[in-house]
């Protein structure tokens, strides 16, 4: 038997037990047929679209609407699964390209009538003022910030870490917040 009749096979089978399941109840058939296809659906869109970027957009918009109509039960025949994810790239690829020549063709037509926006440079912020300001802040104010914003942690860790309620990092990390923003603000330097 061909591999790739056996993988039509396969992923003929698995699109039946997705579309005769009840809700949730696929979620390992789901995850098989995704591994199939996604590969074949990535190169078509790297074929057609000439960009990794577009092809995993591609791929991932072809992979949810494939998986929405055989959870509805739209997708006549699932047997045809990979026939309708091609189709679904055919179609998708030619509406992302009229896109492309309808914004090209606006852009040529108004394009030189439309104002410019005015780039602003984002300010800079003072590192040493910044460090000083976080070091004015008690111990544990300076724990709560580096906790939630350097080491990115939720509150119920900090709070798990350094003693204290979730609602209370909470509290302390909104008052140093606005207690750094006031010292950094007001151009305090140190000695």
């Amino acid at each position: 038997m061909d591999p790739i009749d056996t993988d039509a096979t396969i992923e003929a089978d698995l699109a039946r037990r997705i579309a005769g399941a009840p809700p949730g109840a696929a979620a390992e058939a789901e995850d098989q047929l995704c591994r199939l296809l996604a590969p074949r659906l990535r190169r078509y869109g790297l074929r057609h679209l000439h960009d990794v970027h577009a092809a995993a957009d591609l791929m991932q918009h072809v992979m949810l609407l494939t998986l929405e109509q055989l959870r509805s039960g739209a997708l006549r025949e699932p047997a045809r699964v990979v026939s309708f994810a091609l189709g679904a790239c055919r179609m998708t690829v030619h509406e992302m390209r009229r896109g492309r020549i309808r914004r090209e063709a606006l852009l040529a037509r108004y394009g030189d009538s439309l104002p410019q926006a005015a780039l602003a440079e984002a300010p800079r912020l003072d590192d040493r003022r910044v460090a000083d300001c976080l070091q004015r802040l008690s111990e544990r104010a300076r724990s709560v910030i580096v906790m939630s914003f350097y080491d990115d942690q939720p509150a119920e860790a900090v709070a798990a870490m350094l003693g204290l309620s979730p609602g209370n990092v909470r509290v302390i990390r909104h008052r140093s917040i606005a207690r750094l923003r006031d010292c950094v603000a007001s151009g305090w330097r140190p000695a």
